[in-house]
Formats: C-alpha cells, sequence, structure tokens
C-alpha cells in the first residue's frame, strides 16, 4: 500500500496557519503545515492568490497578515456578546485604523458549538455579508491556545488518549507509550500536539501531569490550569515570605486605642480592612461622624522588584473557587503577617475620615499605623449586633456607633444614586468528600452594604489625595454604556411597554428608575441580567474616565492589597505621594502604569472567567443526578440557534437547542428578543417562564442542556418558508 502524504494544501489551511505562524513569515507558515520539498511551490502559489485577491496583505520582511477587506474564511478571535447573549467576533488580525466591521457567530453543522465559546476563543469561520455586517459560521474550532492541551489521560491496550476539557474539541489525542511522561489513568495533564496522526488521531506528548481526576479538588484544578493562573510560588518568594519581620510600631501612628473591627464573610480566606466609627465633637460639625478605614500595609513587606513583587504582579489578584484560593501573596502573608488577625499588632495604612450628618464628606487624612483588631466578625454576627442582638459585649458600642455612622453616610449614597442592581450571589458548600453538598443564594445583609461604602469612601479619599499631590496613578475606571448597548436596551424595553429615550443624557438614576418600575412584576429578575449586559466592564487605567456604575467622578482601589495588586500600586503611590516612607512607587513603576493597568486588567478577567468555569462545572457535577427531571426556568438568553435559561433554586444556566422547540422553523427577532415560529406564531422571549427538563450534564465540561418538558409536535416543513415560496412562484 502506497504511503499516504501530508493533505493537500488549500486557502483554508494556509489562513489557519498563518493565524498560528507567529510573525506571518512564510518559513513560519510552512512549518506549521508541516510542508517541505515540493508543496513549498504550492504554499507560494497560494499565498500569492490570497494577496492578489485581498485576502492577506505583505507586510515587510515578508511577512503576511490578514488584510483590511474581510475574505469568505477568516481566523476571528470572540470577543464577548450583545444583550441576547449572541456571540460577537472580530479579525484576529485587525490592522486598519477603522473598528472592524460587526461579525455575529452562528451555528455551524454543529447546533451547539456557539453556545459554548467563550471571549479570547478562536476559530476559522466562513463568512457572509449581512445588512447589520457579517455572518460567521464556524469551520473549525481553533482553541485559546495552539500550543498546549489540557485533558484527561486514558490508557489504552497499546497506546494512551487525552480527553480534552474543552467542550468544544471534536477529538481525542493520541499519546505512543514513549511520550506519556509518566502520566497515570484518569490523570489531568497539560499536553503539546505533535504533526502526523495516530490510529486516525492527532498525535501529543504529555508535559505536566497535574494530579488526578478522582481528587476532590479536580474541578478547581481544571479551570485554574485551562486558564493559565499560576499556582507554585518560586521558591525565591516562599523564602522572602518565610524571612519577613512583624513590623516595627516606631515612627507610626498608633492606632490600638481605636476598637478597629473587621466584618468579612463566614469563609473569608484573609482579612485585609478594618473599620471604626465615632461621633465628631466638635461643635463646628454637629451631628456629624469621625470614620477610620484602616488596610493591611502590604507595601511594608512586598517592595518593588522583589521576589514577591514580580509574582505578585505576574498573578495580578487572588483568584476564589468554592474549594480553595488561588493567592496573590504566599500563605505567610495573606493569612498571617498582612491579615488583620483579633488581638494582633498589624502595620497598616489607613484613612481618617470626617462626615457631616448628612454623610457628605468634609476631609480625610492618610497616615501609617500600628492597629490591633478588637474583633474578627461575619457579616451575620455584625448584622444581628446592629439589630441589637450583640454576641460580644465588648464590641456592643463600636457596632452601634459604626451603625450610626453608615446611615449618614447612606444618605449621601442615595443622593449619589449609584447603579443599584441585585445580583444574587451563589455560594457553593463542598462536603468532606469533595462533592458538592448544597448551592444556595447568599442572603444580602446591611452589614455587606455598610462595609461596601465605607470601602468606597476610603477608596474615593485615596483618588483624591494622588490628585491632590498631583501624583500619577492608577484608577478604577467604569466608562457609561456605548449608544450601541442603549439602543438594544431600548429595543427589549419597547417589547414590555416600558418608556425609554434614546439619545439621552444617561446616569444610573435612569436604570435604578426602570429597575424600581418592574421590581415586583414578571420582568424584575431578567431586567437586572439586561442592565448589567447593557454596562461596559469596569478597568483599571492610567487615565481617568470616572466611575459609571459608582456615579463617581474618581476612583482607585486602595482597601485589598492582600488579593489586588491595584491597591498594592495605590498604596505605594500614597507613601511617595504624602511622605510616608521610602519603600513607595518606584521611578521605574511610574514609567509603566499603563502597562501595569492593562496587566491587572487582563489578570482580573482571567480570574474570572477561571471562577465562573470552575462554578459551571461544579452545578454541571451537582446536576449530573437530576437528569430526566423536570423544572420551572427563565429564559435569560435568546440567539439564533437556541434559549438560555436558568434554574431558579441553583442559578444553573444551560441551553435549550432551537431544534428542540418543535418541527417548525423560528426566526430571531433581535428587537423583541425572541425566537419566533413561523407558522405557529409561537414566540419565547427573554423573561419568560418554561417547563424544562434536564437532558444532559458534563461535569468535565460545565454544560447543560435542556429540552421543553413538552415539545410543540408542529408537522415539519421539506424547506423553508422562502424556498417554498419561490417553488409556488414557479
Amino acid at each position: 500500500m502506497a504511503k499516504k502524504g501530508p493533505p493537500a494544501l488549500d486557502k483554508a489551511r494556509v489562513l489557519e496557519a498563518l493565524a498560528k505562524a507567529p510573525g506571518g513569515a512564510k518559513r513560519d507558515i510552512a512549518r506549521v503545515l508541516g510542508v517541505k520539498g515540493d508543496q513549498r511551490i504550492a504554499l507560494k502559489r497560494i499565498l500569492k492568490e490570497l494577496a492578489e485577491e485581498g485576502t492577506i496583505e505583505r507586510g515587510k520582511k515578508r511577512s503576511y497578515s490578514a488584510a483590511g477587506a474581510l475574505p469568505d474564511v477568516l481566523v476571528l478571535e470572540i470577543i464577548g456578546a450583545d444583550t441576547d447573549g449572541e456571540l460577537l467576533a472580530r479579525p484576529q488580525r485587525w490592522e486598519g485604523e477603522a473598528e472592524p466591521p460587526k461579525i455575529y457567530v452562528v451555528p455551524g453543522k454543529d447546533q451547539e458549538n456557539v453556545a459554548q465559546l467563550g471571549r479570547g476563543e478562536r476559530i476559522l469561520a466562513r463568512l457572509t455579508e449581512t445588512r447589520d455586517g457579517y455572518e460567521a459560521r464556524i469551520i473549525k474550532h481553533l482553541g485559546a491556545s495552539v500550543h498546549r492541551v489540557l485533558g484527561v489521560y486514558r490508557q489504552g491496550t497499546r497506546e494512551g488518549r487525552i480527553s480534552p476539557i474543552d467542550r468544544k474539541s471534536k477529538y481525542e489525542f493520541v499519546v505512543d507509550q514513549r511520550d506519556r511522561g509518566g502520566a497515570q489513568p484518569n490523570e489531568l495533564v497539560m499536553a503539546e500536539p505533535l504533526s502526523g496522526r495516530a490510529s486516525g488521531g492527532p498525535r501529543a506528548r504529555v508535559i505536566e501531569r497535574l494530579g488526578s481526576m478522582s481528587e476532590p479538588k479536580a474541578v478547581s484544578l481544571i479551570a485554574i490550569h485551562a486558564h493559565g493562573i499560576p499556582t507554585e510560588f518560586p521558591k525565591a518568594a516562599i523564602d522572602e515570605a518565610a524571612n519577613a519581620k512583624q513590623a516595627d510600631p516606631r515612627g507610626r501612628t498608633d492606632l490600638r486605642k481605636y476598637p478597629l473591627l473587621t466584618i468579612d464573610p463566614e469563609d473569608a480566606r484573609d482579612h485585609d480592612d478594618a473599620v471604626w466609627a465615632g461621633p465628631d465633637d466638635d461643635p463646628a460639625n454637629p451631628g456629624g461622624h469621625i470614620a477610620i478605614v484602616a488596610i493591611a500595609d502590604v507595601a511594608h513587606y512586598v517592595t518593588h522588584n522583589s521576589a514577591l513583587d514580580r509574582e505578585a504582579f505576574k498573578r495580578g489578584n487572588s483568584a476564589y473557587f468554592p474549594d480553595r484560593v488561588v493567592p496573590m501573596l504566599p500563605e505567610r502573608l495573606s493569612a498571617d503577617l498582612c491579615s488583620l488577625i483579633e488581638n494582633e499588632d498589624r502595620p497598616c495604612l489607613a484613612v481618617r475620615m470626617i462626615f457631616d450628618r448628612h454623610g457628605n464628606k468634609k476631609r480625610h487624612e492618610f497616615l501609617r499605623g500600628i492597629m490591633r483588631s478588637a474583633a474578627s466578625l461575619t457579616y451575620a454576627q455584625a448584622q444581628r449586633g446592629f439589630e441589637g442582638k450583640h454576641e460580644r459585649k465588648d464590641v456592643a458600642k463600636p457596632l452601634t456607633d459604626l451603625w450610626h455612622a453608615y446611615q449618614a453616610l447612606a444618605k449621601a449614597r442615595d443622593a449619589r444614586d449609584p447603579l443599584n442592581l441585585d445580583l444574587p450571589e451563589r455560594r457553593i458548600v463542598i462536603g468532606e468528600d469533595g462533592k458538592v453538598k448544597s448551592i444556595a443564594f447568599r442572603e444580602r445583609l446591611e452589614s455587606m452594604r455598610l462595609i461596601e461604602e465605607f470601602m468606597i469612601q476610603a477608596n474615593v479619599a485615596a483618588a483624591e489625595s494622588l490628585e491632590r499631590a498631583r501624583a500619577p496613578l492608577v484608577y478604577r475606571v467604569h466608562e457609561q454604556p456605548s449608544q450601541e448597548k442603549l439602543y438594544a436596551f431600548s429595543d427589549y424595553l419597547r417589547t414590555i411597554n416600558v418608556a425609554f429615550t434614546k439619545g439621552q443624557v444617561v446616569k444610573p438614576g435612569v436604570f435604578n428608575r426602570i429597575l424600581a418600575n418592574v421590581k415586583n412584576g414578571p420582568h424584575a429578575e431578567v431586567m437586572n441580567d439586561v442592565v448589567l449586559r447593557t454596562q461596559s466592564q469596569a478597568i483599571y487605567a492610567p487615565d481617568n474616565i470616572g466611575h459609571f456604575g459608582l456615579n463617581l467622578q474618581r476612583y482607585a482601589h486602595f482597601t485589598s492589597p492582600i488579593r489586588r495588586y491595584a491597591d498594592l500600586i495605590v498604596h505605594r503611590a500614597l507613601i511617595r505621594a504624602l511622605k510616608l516612607g521610602g519603600d513607595g512607587l518606584s521611578d521605574a513603576e511610574l514609567g509603566k502604569l499603563g502597562e501595569i493597568a492593562e496587566h491587572i486588567s487582563m489578570t482580573e478577567r482571567r480570574a474570572m472567567a477561571a471562577e465562573r468555569d470552575s462554578t459551571d462545572r461544579y452545578v454541571a457535577a451537582f446536576m449530573e443526578d437530576r437528569v430526566g427531571a423536570m423544572f420551572e426556568a427563565r429564559i435569560t438568553g435568546v440567539t439564533r440557534f437556541g434559549l438560555f435559561v436558568r434554574l431558579p433554586e441553583t442559578g444553573a444556566e444551560g441551553l435549550l437547542p432551537a431544534r428542540s422547540l418543535g418541527f417548525e422553523y423560528f426566526r430571531h427577532d433581535e428587537k423583541k428578543h425572541a425566537l419566533i415560529g413561523d407558522r405557529s406564531g409561537t414566540a419565547y422571549k427573554l423573561g419568560d417562564r418554561l417547563a424544562v427538563k434536564l437532558m444532559e450534564a458534563a461535569p468535565l465540561t460545565g454544560g447543560l442542556r435542556f429540552e421543553l418538558a413538552e415539545s410543540r409536535q408542529i408537522p415539519k416543513r421539506t424547506s423553508k418558508p422562502h424556498i417554498a415560496q419561490k417553488k409556488r412562484r414557479r
């Protein structure tokens, strides 16, 4: 039998290789394709044809890139979703100055593959121009990384196989015995794809063993490694943390006379903020309040360009999962020296603020101090104290004074009218066996709002002090919604008879009034989701554009330096600007604030995506033994290929494919946010309640698939309406 040669080259394969080739040079493209000899001539011909037809452009140093005009086949990157949950993409390579056209991703042969794509994923797609931009149908999913595969190792009789964790992957990888790297059956591994095929499948080599899938913490492990979150601290950082000494109180302002309290969730892993408030005895401020917010002085232990600093910057923030935390700092610091533990002296950076009786801040000052927490309370304990049910008599008065001060601050907050979304937070409880014990929504307590408001005031004070000192800083900014999102929001409101004037100057209060108007109606729950989708994403930036959601002109993150690098940078900036020590922001850091802001914005998104994926997998595992059960669900997203539905008890979300809605063609009405049957007129709209049946739960990928509890049995058309009409005309 003649030996098969490499597959023939075509334009689609070359474009796919161009997306994977760093720099886009012809030799790099050839290496990705594995072409040799005479095939190099064919590759040169195809590149020339693609350049002549405008699909790609030839740049300097004989490199190639995608051209400005969109070709029929192109590599795209998923950039997010619109208000309906439809995925949007952009060309992976876009050199033009103008914004690329809008590209909607629609299903290919696999009806569900679009729902499983996430931000940052890459696809090879066929484009069709439409009135609103382009539609992209998936030819091939390229994954988020072309050089690594995360999967579970299975051992066969002659060779091993890796089942990718990525739910979009349709293929298993074949692993020769020499390439298994000691991997054991049912072990999570990181693998590297190899050229060639074996036993009908692509080949791979194990490069890292990550742990057994039978371990209780495997679910979080998948999310951590899938998103590339660093887990192991380098030895130099561990050594620095181990050798760290408690701060000397000399030269610091002594705050130990104030009964500062830490108030956190019951499952908090660290305590980096403490609060105290009391009445102001200044006759010029009748009914006023003094408040102190003390924050762990992480800058004392983590100095610029130390091993601890380099690793903290690399991580950007801590990542929290139901069964573990991946901290930004080693445990010696995060859970000990920097944590404001009850009855332990701790160094802090504090802000002392004066408020009038209406909750308006009159002035503030920052100081570097030494403090001692009088009590570490949970939100529930503090709430009971605020209600007069004190469990600890020793902190009864501090809690009462704190509550009185908060009541004044709440007046100012209400007058400011920040965005007030009701987005319940799920809490997943893991049992001793590593399985999900329960899933419930956290109770929203006023003690949580109290801490939030004091932290917001401290963050504002930090930004104000740095601006007053003319010191550069990293802001926390939140842009107002785009006109495009506001138009889509207006279209949705029209479908439920809620007025919204297009083109108006939008402030958070506009959204608050809409939320209040529908609060007790059938659209209350989904309205919070729609308003959230209308918002821009908050990021870090050295240039201030304000914070729309909080309705603040200036805002910086100052209150959580144990778990956010942004706050550590702000601490150093304050230390330098206010001359609070010699370990402030360095000249090198001042010159890189833009780069720092971009990096920590990325790491924040990375952690959020990993946390969300972990939650999805735990929820899918919890629902696995409920396959076949009936539920009442609400539609939270409407797309061309199906409905996204959410179960109220657990918040579990999954896909209800359009094909399961009945034997007729359903068209997507974007403005009505609905799928509408072309024969029956049956409409499935955003916010509707449905009786659904759970058909599939996949813990490995975190996917849930539903069907209607009772599908409508409408006779199936032999062709789509427009085709049938053409036949009748003929």
